[in-house]
């Protein structure tokens, strides 16, 4: 029963670090303090600790901060979506079935009438359709990993209105359907290149 009480402990207090970083409550650049965490989630140190320690595999803390990603480390994030999602699309070109490809096509009308909330939900599922097509689990676990990270960039994306970005996932769609694998893996490259040029640009602001 203690175990279960642990891991209850570790779940929360890492579910809610990892919000109030994602929400921006806590700031980029703060410094995480074990004892002051643990006290407002009434739990020991130890889960506070694993919670850190899960969040810095993360990417969302470096050295027990809240990451303050330079221009540098954006673009090393981004070139790893690039090199696997523009694989994945080429996947997905002679692979996705009838029922992924309908998702996507839902997730692209979202995309266009949805509020922010619904569009964040359904640009992410749009890119782990994709990702899942490969039908590779390494590739579909190192997505999986960055989730936090493209979480933070995915917000700047959708809430200061990238232009093109629903057109662009389209063109992929519509590259995926024909089949023109060389076309989908372009276009997806293209795609997550210019999130990263726009972040920049927000970040830069």
């Amino acid at each position: 029963m203690k175990k279960k009480t642990q891991q209850h402990a570790y779940l929360q207090s890492y579910e809610y670090i990892r919000d109030q970083i994602l929400n921006g409550e806590l700031e980029r650049g703060t410094k995480l303090i074990e004892e002051k965490l643990a006290e407002q989630l009434g739990v020991s140190r130890t889960p506070i600790r694993e919670s850190i320690r899960k969040l810095e595999q993360e990417g969302l803390v470096k050295q027990k901060r809240v990451v303050n990603p330079t221009d540098m480390d954006l673009r090393h994030y981004f070139q790893v979506r690039i090199l696997l999602e523009g694989f994945a699309a080429r996947s997905a070109a002679t692979y996705m079935n009838e029922a992924d490809l309908n998702q996507l096509k839902e997730c692209i009308d979202i995309g266009r009438n949805g509020t922010n909330e619904e569009i964040m939900e359904a640009n992410k599922q749009f890119h782990d359709i994709i990702v899942n097509a490969t039908n590779n689990p390494v590739m579909v676990d190192t997505i999986e990993r960055m989730q936090s990270i493209i979480y933070l960039f995915r917000k700047t994306v959708v809430y200061h209105n990238r232009p093109f970005l629903i057109d662009e996932h389209q063109e992929i769609y519509d590259a995926i359907v024909a089949h023109n694998g060389d076309e989908a893996e372009r276009l997806m490259k293209e795609h997550i290149q210019a999130d990263l040029e726009f972040c920049l640009h927000v970040m830069r602001g």
